[in-house]
């Protein structure tokens, strides 16, 4: 017989045990009216937070009677924690991408679960479990599934009744997502849908969505106007680089090589938050060969209008980014995409045909050169991209998460029963790892 795993009690620690002052007050949610829907993200890369902040202005943006509020669960643990889970997910990322890959893939068994994982995770986030049952929130929806996981275990134990929705921020649904205390799961792609009913979750639970995007990129948006009011050239093709997940010498070698494009082109690069990686682009930049246009920006709340300004995006496979590039019709090249879910994503882009790959730097240029020289063809990337775009998603779950709301039990659905041969620890899909050159 195997070891006992003991979970932590969350909400009475053992004496002795000390634990961060939670943050300050202000950063704290409060509602005002019911229902109240607490939207929890985790920090970990952006885009889970982005999706979790998109939902949030499209609950203020739509008629849902009560209120939603957005918690970052990382801001509620201490700080070893908080930087291993996320700061070691981008060192990963930069550093170590093929092992990241084989963690991902060794990961996604089906309701193959890891108490000890869960239990040091749990251990770490007492100040959230603590805050959330003070909060005592109607609903919650998680675009990640870290706190998607603690609300799971204090339902299955007693100590919490609030239905849950999980929002899958990935065209393709990895095993960590899979959990048997969730009334509703919204995913990117028929497909993830099709995946999850193979796995037991019902129909009836599953709805086809997009990932949310901000309300912002329903509305439509001029090519050219988007282009003057940025200050940008009108008839220059337009290639907007986005850095984030590069690293600092990553993102700056590839400004690099696109100024080996032989035609004139103009060249958007945005820098994010870093000031380390802005200056180091705009170095690059000072460089660039005279029949490119190069601007380089910080951390930007305008990029629907520089996705609608532009004909190209150049970057990683994110699935927040690009779900808001194919809201607004732009075609991506993906560039050395991550095993794990960035290869996934960009398997599913290339499938859309609104995505082209490229795996080796030095041809980055040759491709650009050649999509913009064939007639027809990024037109028809672009009829492809904005075919799969799903510019309301996050209204669109919004709208469903009224009707849920207004449907379900205050203690929520009875758990998903198990279904698989062979009992609960039966793997139902072995890990897929690819083999794939890297540059």
């Amino acid at each position: 017989m195997g070891p006992t795993w003991r979970l932590p009690d969350l909400l009475s620690p053992a004496a002795g045990t000390a634990h961060p002052a939670p943050p300050d007050a202000r950063t704290v949610p409060s509602f005002t009216r019911s229902p109240r829907v607490l939207i929890l993200s985790a920090s970990v890369g952006a885009g889970h937070v982005r999706a979790a902040q998109a939902l949030e202005a499209a609950f203020a943006a739509g008629d849902f009677p009560g209120e939603a509020r957005h918690l970052d669960v990382l801001r509620y643990t201490n700080q070893a924690f908080r930087t291993l889970y996320s700061q070691g997910y981008l060192e990963l990322v930069d550093k170590a991408p093929d092992l990241l890959g084989w963690v991902y893939d060794r990961l996604d068994i089906p309701w193959k679960s890891n108490r000890l994982q869960q239990a040091f995770e749990q251990a770490n986030l007492v100040p959230f479990v603590r805050l959330l049952t003070s909060l005592r929130p109607e609903w919650a929806l998680c675009t990640h599934f870290l706190p998607a996981g603690i609300i799971a275990w204090l339902r299955r134990h007693g100590r919490l009744q609030v239905p849950q929705a999980v929002v899958v921020t990935d065209f393709d649904v990895h095993a960590l997502w899979l959990l048997r205390d969730v009334e509703h799961y919204f995913v990117a792609r028929e497909e993830a849908a099709a995946y999850l009913e193979q796995t037991g979750v019902p129909s009836e639970r599953i709805s086809v969505t997009g990932i949310p995007v901000d309300p912002v990129f329903a509305v439509a948006k001029d090519r050219l106007e988007a282009r003057r009011r940025h200050g940008l050239e009108l008839t220059l093709p337009t290639l907007l680089l986005s850095v984030g997940g590069f690293g600092l010498h990553g993102a700056a070698r590839i400004l690099e090589a696109l100024f080996a494009i032989r035609r004139p082109v103009q060249i958007v690069a945005i820098a994010g938050a870093r000031a380390e990686v802005r200056a180091r682009l705009q170095r690059v930049a000072a460089g660039a060969p005279p029949q490119h246009r190069v601007h380089v920006l910080g951390f930007t709340t305008a990029m629907d209008e520089l996705m609608a300004a532009a004909d190209l995006l150049v970057g990683k496979a994110g699935g927040l980014t690009s779900s808001e590039a194919l809201a607004r019709g732009l075609p991506l090249l993906i560039v050395n995409p991550t095993p794990g879910q960035e290869e996934r994503n960009s398997d599913h882009l290339l499938e859309a045909g609104a995505a082209l790959r490229c795996n080796n730097l030095p041809t980055i240029a040759w491709k650009i050169e050649r999509l913009l020289g064939e007639p027809g063809r990024l037109d028809h990337l672009r009829e492809s991209a904005r075919a799969a775009g799903r510019p309301r998603a996050s209204l669109d779950i919004v709208s469903a998460m009224g009707t849920l709301v207004a449907s379900t039990p205050p203690q929520g659905l009875p758990p998903l029963a198990d279904t698989r041969r062979g009992g609960p620890d039966t793997p139902q899909r072995p890990g897929r790892r690819r083999k794939t050159s890297r540059p």
